[in-house]
């Protein structure tokens, strides 16, 4: 009957004004959604079920023990922090990605760098990408805030001290190398390599404990550097250093209390390691006592000391002076 409002679902007036929209919804499911992803980064794709599966076995194998001679597996951890490790070259081999990942500018470039990488087998300077829960990438990182993206980089592979100088008097040069004593800063050991290899040395040499190592950070400050100079670890300093005297080279220890000058220092013309101890300590007694001579680099403006990337550069170039 007309007008009654007792009926069911009937519509009794017509409401004027403002209606709830899309929001805009539409408009952006007509955006594009970018490249294609990899056969890995597909759902339901056998090579996604393959790649999870063998993310999976590769985080439920034990790290390698740290201190041995190869170095230990490292993981880089955050979209900006595994994007610039990319950038910048640093040696990896496999890509975690988080399954359902939201996509954006980072995620993008860092899956493009690794693919350009040689890419999706992981193989010989590959990366591999491996997609994988967000609760198995919480358990590999302890925790960590990995923004859904995990980086593996592989064991360092060290050579021995004796191969620099080996090395060196192969070419038909004397050896110029550095040894850091007590340096503990990755970014400090990164700039003593690339100063190295720009000031023709021969290697850089580091103690086994308590120091610095070829971590994801000495890679980075390196610029690349890295890939060209060895670094050399030593179960003891002091001992390594012996067998370089025995072998004719002369060891030379920076300090600010040395008893010879920089610029006055002839032994630089010849086989030589440079050893360089933290800004804050110096060298340790052993190593100072080992050292054949002690010098210091000598600075008008007054400052207390210089930290061991820093003073390498100086000590290399006055080096790299001589013997051109």
């Amino acid at each position: 009957m007309a007008g009654n409002s007792q009926r069911r679902n009937r519509r009794t007036a017509s409401k004027k004004g403002a209606t709830v929209g899309s929001g805009g919804k539409r408009r952006r499911s007509l955006e594009g959604k970018g490249p294609t992803p990899p056969a890995e980064m597909r759902k339901g794709h056998a090579k996604q079920r393959a790649a999870n599966a063998k993310a999976k076995q590769a985080a439920r194998r034990p790290a390698p023990r740290r201190g041995g001679p190869k170095g230990t597996a490292e993981l880089v951890v955050g979209r900006n922090s595994v994007f610039e490790a990319l950038r910048d070259g640093v040696p990896a081999n496999t890509l975690y990605v988080q399954q359902f990942i939201d996509n954006d500018d980072r995620v993008r470039e860092a899956l493009k760098l690794a693919a350009d990488r040689g890419g999706h087998s992981g193989g010989p300077g590959g990366v591999a990408l491996m997609e994988a829960p967000k609760a198995e990438l919480d358990r590999m990182t302890n925790g960590l805030n990995h923004q859904g993206l995990v980086l593996q980089v592989p064991p360092y592979e060290y050579a021995h001290p004796e191969d620099l100088v080996a090395a060196a008097f192969d070419e038909g040069a004397d050896p110029l190398i550095v040894a850091l004593d007590g340096v503990t800063d990755p970014r400090n050991l990164g700039a003593v390599v690339r100063s190295v290899c720009a000031f023709g040395g021969h290697g850089v040499v580091v103690p086994e404990r308590r120091a610095a190592g070829m971590t994801a950070g000495a890679w980075k400050t390196s610029a690349g550097t890295a890939a060209r100079t060895p670094v050399a670890r030593a179960t003891n300093l002091t001992r390594a250093l012996e067998a370089y005297q025995k072998a004719g080279v002369t060891i030379v220890g920076l300090a600010a209390d040395g008893e010879a000058e920089l610029q006055d220092l002839e032994a630089l013309d010849g086989p030589v390691v440079v050893v360089i101890g933290s800004e804050g300590k110096g060298l340790s007694r052993l190593v100072g006592e080992t050292c054949d001579v002690r010098v210091r680099i000598p600075m008008p403006g007054g400052a207390e000391s210089l930290n061991a990337g820093v003073a390498a550069g100086v000590v290399l170039y006055e080096a790299a002076r001589r013997r051109a």
